[in-house]
């Protein structure tokens, strides 16, 4: 996705700049201002059948309105560029002067004259407002990769959060059609008097709960697919096909390793440090502030019946020191400002790291505990509890009772799993990449390069 929002950002700096193109932003820019075409339309059949992960992100990126409204702020901070570091417009003062006493009709004045003047920006100042700009726009940019960054991590969670609830649907109704079962074989038991008129209740207690479940999880469903939905840009109710299960996948990173790749990929510390930088450019252009500006002008007229052309030269000179002062003060205490600000940013990216690391790896351990653990001894019980009561020597409320702790395990272990998903997708957006592979592992010419 990053590489994506990149691309198209150098197709529209060229666009701003004047220049050509590049092929991949321009197909990238197509695809995004033609919605509704031959691509849109696969897509959407595609969704509609049963879409993959990646084709959730990729249809997202096309059609979410935040990403599409970050990028047009972008463009058009790049387009203010060109304002900034250009000239002002010069200006013309037309002049004419009539006696108020005349001699004669005349139609024309006695004295007239037409000044065009022009100010002369100090050598190097348009190129530091130009630098002003471009951090504007690099934290532009970077904010259109925290916001695709930020959709996509929202339909990775939605997605992940859907994939549990169908799961839990499914564990629901094969457990509501065991306990059926199991409520008529009580039923018979304690019309041969092997089950207690309690045990019997529970089970129909228990068939109750399920048929609840099934409800919630049915409205949970509804409601999880319209948010995926409007993070797709599409209807409320807008179909959405069987989702394929993501798979467990480990961190191969250390939380020490974390922290680095942080401050370096992280777009709201980027984001910190183009701050940085414009207020260091802010600085060096308040100090051209404190120096005269000169405005050149040229006129030409009549006067007293003769023609005549002039030379003018304007020049404002900041006298007041305290004015001077204070405006290089307010600049050096901004710099000031955007450095501490960066500095708890990356205090802040640290903690949240630690933080969803650690959630990461309650899930992943719960993951253990119950598909390895507690889910084969779950059903090794019921297996037991069954043979026992089968032969007389185990009560029908034992049989209940294990059948709904096998239950609650599959639903703990499928809710592990979403929170895996949605907790490394967080990790990954602090860490700014894929952390179940390592860099050399997706590009292997990036570790040879580094062997050298």
């Amino acid at each position: 996705m990053k590489r994506i929002a990149r691309t198209l950002a150098a197709g529209l700096a060229a666009l701003a700049l004047g220049l050509p193109v590049p092929a991949r932003a321009a197909d990238s820019a197509g695809r995004a201002a033609a919605p509704g075409g031959t691509a849109g339309d696969s897509r959407e059949a595609r969704i509609a059948q049963g879409a993959t992960l990646d084709d959730l992100t990729a249809y997202s990126y096309r059609e979410n309105p935040m990403i599409e409204a970050a990028r047009q702020e972008w463009r058009a901070v790049v387009e203010k560029y060109r304002v900034d570091t250009a000239y002002e417009n010069p200006e013309v003062m037309v002049e004419g002067m009539y006696m108020q006493d005349t001699f004669g009709d005349r139609a024309r004045p006695d004295d007239w004259k037409v000044t065009v003047s022009e100010p002369i920006p100090l050598l190097g100042r348009l190129g530091t407002a130009g630098a002003v700009t471009e951090a504007d726009a690099r934290i532009a940019r970077l904010k259109l990769d925290a916001t695709v960054r930020d959709v996509s991590v929202q339909v990775r969670e939605s997605y992940e959060e859907l994939c549990y609830l169908r799961e839990a649907k499914r564990v629901a109704a094969a457990n509501k059609d065991l306990l059926d079962q199991l409520r008529k074989v009580g039923e018979t038991a304690y019309a041969g008097n092997r089950a207690a008129l309690v045990d019997v209740m529970k089970a129909q207690a228990q068939s109750g709960q399920l048929q609840y479940d099934a409800l919630l999880l049915e409205e949970l469903e509804r409601t999880e697919k319209t948010r995926l939905n409007a993070l797709l840009n599409r209807a409320p109710d807008a179909p959405l096909g069987p989702l394929a299960d993501e798979p467990v996948r480990p961190v191969v990173y250390s939380v020490e390793e974390l922290y680095p790749l942080a401050e370096a990929n992280l777009e709201e510390i980027r984001i910190a440090q183009a701050g940085v930088e414009k207020a260091q450019a802010m600085l060096s252009l308040t100090r051209y502030e404190n120096l005269p500006e000169v405005k050149l002008g040229l006129s030409y007229g009549e006067q007293n019946l003769a023609r005549q052309i002039g030379v003018q030269a304007t020049f404002m000179l900041p006298v007041w020191p305290g004015k001077n002062f204070g405006r290089t003060g307010s600049a050096r205490a901004d710099l000031e400002k955007m450095r501490a600000m960066r500095a708890s940013q990356i205090n802040d990216s640290r903690a949240m790291i630690r933080d969803t690391y650690f959630r990461l790896q309650n899930s992943d351990r719960l993951i253990r505990l119950y598909r390895d653990d507690l889910l084969p001894q779950a059903a090794k019980a019921m297996e037991t509890a069954e043979t026992w009561f089968k032969q007389g020597q185990g009560s029908f409320s034992d049989y209940v009772e294990t059948e709904s702790a096998w239950y609650n395990f599959q639903l703990a272990l499928a809710r592990a799993k979403a929170d895996y998903g949605k907790f490394l997708a967080r990790l990954e957006k602090l860490a700014g990449r894929s952390l179940t592979l390592r860099a050399a592992d997706v590009d292997p010419n990036a570790a040879q390069e580094g062997s050298k």
